[in-house]
């Protein structure tokens, strides 16, 4: 869920508001006294950072992986690198 948390603050509480109002739009808007049309465009907005931010961490490991494969470095060493990424990104 490292996604989450490259939200910024704004986005991590709208998040929360959305969870705790069992995924209610309508009830958000009124919430946040917008249209549900912007409450609906900012869910689009999350969805497509969230995709996003997992689309990156794909294209990463394979660029690593197509590194191996082509034995610009060893599988061992790619192994190394994506455990690493991983650590340090928060990703299991």
């Amino acid at each position: 869920m490292d996604w989450f948390f490259e939200l910024d603050e704004k986005n991590q509480e709208f998040v929360k508001q959305f969870i705790l109002s069992s995924g209610s739009l309508k009830h958000l808007a009124e919430e946040y006294g917008v249209s549900y049309p912007t409450v609906r465009l900012w869910v689009n907005q999350l969805i497509y950072k969230i995709e996003n931010e997992d689309r990156n961490n794909g294209d990463f490991e394979e660029q690593i992986l197509g590194m191996a494969k082509a034995n610009q470095i060893s599988l061992e060493t790619a192994r190394e690198i994506i455990e690493r990424y991983h650590k340090e990104n928060n990703i299991l």
